[in-house]
């Protein structure tokens, strides 16, 4: 992530954007929804100027990329609009959401995460942080718009995937039943000479035990346009990675022991390995352990938060309305924000 990229939308986790993506219930637009706002969740007002400051960001981040933001009344953005209110209604659920088991945040939160970024980015340098700042094309409230949803998204994740354990009993059975995924296949260093018609390779092997050199006869007959510019070398190949009459041959010869033709989809070869076949090899468990129990317990907090969502997106159902000329049309769920795909291609 670059300093500038620091200052925009992306700032949400990736497990705070698929927290989102669950969120957005759906509703309709109502002339009950306030004149000033663009939709209401529950008994929550979205204001417009909410709104205009994140598409203030949509707008100054193309400008300072040289791209040209969509005009009103086009699809494109149409688009825009539908994700900035999907996005600003999924904000409001997941407040409303957090609420209801115990998690709320403060303005002090909001400035104690800027203050971490300044610190891991920029080293604490208020000049640096305002010139990646004027560079960005945001504004600090805009920042503090998206740093609140960041905070908010952790914080709902932390609590609702707290407690979620993987014992080293539960990710060595994992290892057990996946050993293939964790297990290098026998590899070996070969060279091939290509041709189309088995009397040719008959030539050409003969040619070879005769003792004429394999390189040569490789790039003055090969097929294989690739690997006879290097003599036939097709260099280190694995196991089951060829056709199955190529790979018998090539992992059963002895070292420099020369083929007799063989025959393939692709014509007839004569094959020579190069060197001794290296046995496949299985990762202990010892060195795969804590890379699994990360990978498991990621799986695990993700399938609790998708429960968690699907339940927070039941429970607005039917509860968000919208200002008319904003209900969402294009799209119906956010899984980035609204500036990163506005401004990026």
């Amino acid at each position: 992530m670059t300093k500038n990229r620091l200052l925009l939308l992306p700032l949400l986790l990736a497990a705070v954007a698929a927290l989102a993506a669950g969120c957005g219930g759906g509703g309709s637009s109502s002339s009950n929804v306030p004149a000033d706002a663009i939709a209401s969740v529950g008994s929550t007002n979205i204001p417009k100027s909410e709104y205009n400051l994140v598409l203030a960001a949509a707008k100054g981040t193309a400008e300072k990329r040289g791209q040209t933001f969509p005009k009103v009344g086009t699809s494109q953005y149409a688009e825009v609009r539908d994700q900035i209110v999907t996005y600003l209604v999924d904000q409001v659920e997941l407040a409303q959401g957090g609420k209801q088991i115990g998690v709320t945040i403060t303005s002090k939160d909001v400035q104690t995460r800027l203050t971490q970024l300044k610190k891991q980015y920029f080293k604490g340098s208020e000049k640096k942080w305002k010139a990646a700042l004027r560079a960005s094309g945001e504004t600090l409230p805009q920042v503090l718009l998206q740093l609140r949803g960041q905070v908010l998204g952790q914080k709902v994740y932390n609590k609702v995937t707290a407690g979620i354990t993987v014992t080293a009993a539960q990710a060595k059975a994992y290892y057990e039943k996946n050993k293939a995924t964790y297990t290098t296949k026998a590899s070996r260093h070969v060279r091939h000479i290509l041709v189309a018609t088995k009397a040719k390779a008959e030539t050409i092997e003969a040619d070879l035990r005769h003792g004429q050199s394999f390189a040569t006869l490789a790039k003055k007959y090969s097929t294989d346009t690739t690997s006879a510019k290097k003599g036939g070398d097709l260099g280190v190949i694995t196991q089951g990675e060829t056709v199955p009459t190529f790979d018998k041959a090539a992992f059963s010869l002895k070292t420099d022991q020369i083929s007799q033709p063989v025959h393939s989809p692709y014509g007839w070869h004569i094959i020579e390995p190069l060197g001794p076949i290296t046995p496949a090899k299985v990762t202990p468990y010892s060195k795969v352990a804590t890379q699994i129990r990360t990978t498991l317990l990621s799986k695990r907090k993700q399938s609790v938060m998708t429960a968690w969502s699907n339940k927070l997106k039941k429970q607005f159902k039917g509860k968000i309305h919208y200002q008319a000329g904003y209900e969402p049309t294009t799209t119906s769920t956010s899984t980035t924000t609204p500036a990163t795909t506005a401004t990026t291609g």
